[in-house]
């Protein structure tokens, strides 16, 4: 099973995502890390919530 960076979308082997980590402590996943499919994302004063239509919802 491949996984993905939730933020830039491109598999985690074979390639730095530090610049990903840095901007995902502000920024809400953009990617669903288990299928690579783009999430729809929905930004709230409180928090975000990031959908993927394979593999539901994300919340913080």
């Amino acid at each position: 099973m491949n996984a993905y960076c939730d933020r830039c979308g491109e598999p985690l082997e074979g390639g730095s995502h530090d610049a990903c980590v840095a901007s995902r402590e502000l920024e809400p996943p953009r990617y669903c890390a288990q299928c690579r499919r783009r999430m729809k994302v929905q930004v709230l004063p409180s928090g975000w919530t990031a959908s993927c239509v394979e593999h539901g919802v994300l919340t913080r």
